[in-house]
């Protein structure tokens, strides 16, 4: 989740990219009592991992990421501030953004504390970097990512954390290795923390991001989790890190293998026709698109995260037998890639 605020012209903005998951209703928030819960180490790794992240997918288009650092007005319901990383129009990548926040508010948004009502009320923080990377050729997969940390305040009370986040991975033109691949790299990341975490995330990830509307997955899914406090805030934090330093591995070698292949103008009015179940997921389900606009940010920075192009198509099918059918046969169904 991310939230922000420009300086440019003294205007207030958001900057929200999903996701906040479903919670994880195994696992209550843990009231933190160890001293060793500590938010600039959060805050110090979430801004390495930016940077690291925007320097190699830049090295990776040719292009730079431009650079807005923003910090809320005085008086805002949000406080606090972050950097958003942007590309648009680059050599490989149509749109990419990468943001960092870290805000702070009196009270939770409803997103936040719908389904945990004991928390409503309570004064929070939150840290977050995610991304969405939108490719230009058909036959590279769109990613997102998001790892991030939320801790819920009351005086006189322990503060409550817990963290979360994830990556998925959504393509237009299958393929069984890339998905493997990226599946692989998921379950290594978690694998020390726990042999049961990649397929309960893997499910969870599978089960929020599925079009309710259209009984349709929005791509090969990947991990994701939420409400993460179990092993206490070190092994949480690690977790995290674990995943966060995943991201490149999983999604470079997909991005390398795809970015020669050949396409027709065919393959990229499919993929706007895609693109569009992208914008519809984020509109109508994504907790953190909610939470950016339940926060009061600005419109334009919340939705960073949406293709460059995208249309819809009344009651379009694909023609059996076609790289389009299989999309829909193969990929765009629940299943174990590993």
């Amino acid at each position: 989740m991310l939230l922000s605020v420009s300086k440019t012209k003294g205007k207030p903005r958001t900057d929200q990219q999903q996701s906040m998951s479903e919670p994880n209703r195994s696992a209550e928030p843990r009231k933190e009592h160890d001293a060793a819960h500590d938010i600039g180490a959060v805050r110090d790794y979430l801004t390495g991992l930016q940077t690291r992240i925007a320097d190699a997918l830049g090295a990776f288009d040719g292009t730079a990421f431009a650079t807005d650092a923003w910090t809320r007005e005085p008086g805002a319901p949000l406080r606090g501030g972050g950097v958003t990383r942007i590309l648009e129009g680059g050599g490989f990548f149509e749109r990419g953004g990468i943001g960092f926040s870290d805000v702070q508010g009196d009270a939770l948004p409803p997103s936040a504390s719908a389904a945990r009502p004991q928390l409503a009320g309570r004064g929070f923080e939150a840290l977050g970097v995610s991304l969405v990377m939108h490719p230009r050729n058909p036959h590279c997969p769109t990613v997102h990512m998001n790892v991030r940390m939320l801790t819920a305040t009351k005086p006189g009370e322990a503060p409550i954390f817990w963290f979360g986040g994830g990556m998925d991975l959504t393509p237009i033109y299958g393929y069984e290795e890339d998905a493997r691949h990226f599946h692989q790299v998921c379950r290594d990341a978690l694998d020390p923390f726990g042999a049961d975490l990649y397929p309960r995330f893997k499910t969870w990830c599978d089960e929020y991001f599925h079009l309710k509307h259209r009984n349709e997955q929005r791509g090969i899914g990947g991990i994701f989790f939420d409400d993460f406090s179990e092993p206490g805030f070190e092994r949480s934090f690690a977790m995290m890190r674990s995943v966060g330093d995943a991201f490149l591995n999983a999604y470079l070698p997909v991005i390398e293998r795809r970015r020669e292949t050949p396409y027709s103008e065919r393959e990229r009015e499919f993929q706007a026709y895609r693109r569009g179940r992208y914008v519809e997921f984020n509109l109508v389900f994504d907790r953190g698109t909610h939470f950016g606009l339940q926060s009061g940010g600005r419109t334009e920075s919340i939705l960073m995260s949406m293709p460059p192009a995208a249309n819809w198509r009344y009651d379009w099918k694909p023609e059996a037998g076609t790289p389009e059918a299989r999309l829909y046969e193969d990929f765009l169904v629940r299943r174990e890639w590993l």
